[in-house]
């Protein structure tokens, strides 16, 4: 199932600027349509299992969920 940023950030309880932070860093990855991007549901999953007890806000500890 592909989620908005938005719907990613409820789906999760991160907040929207921090998943777009994340995007950015490359450690969640997105299909673009323009403007909008999309995240797997299942990836952003995987991404809170791999990062169980990380400082999400800290881009060396954050492991990319591929």
């Amino acid at each position: 199932m592909g989620l908005t940023i938005e719907e990613a950030a409820a789906y999760s309880g991160i907040g929207r600027n921090t998943i777009r932070q994340l995007v950015g860093w490359g450690k969640i990855p997105v299909l673009k349509i323009g403007r909008k991007m999309i995240v797997r549901a299942d990836v952003i999953d995987h991404f809170m299992e791999i990062n169980q007890g990380v400082d999400l806000l800290d881009q060396n500890q954050v492991r990319c969920a591929n």
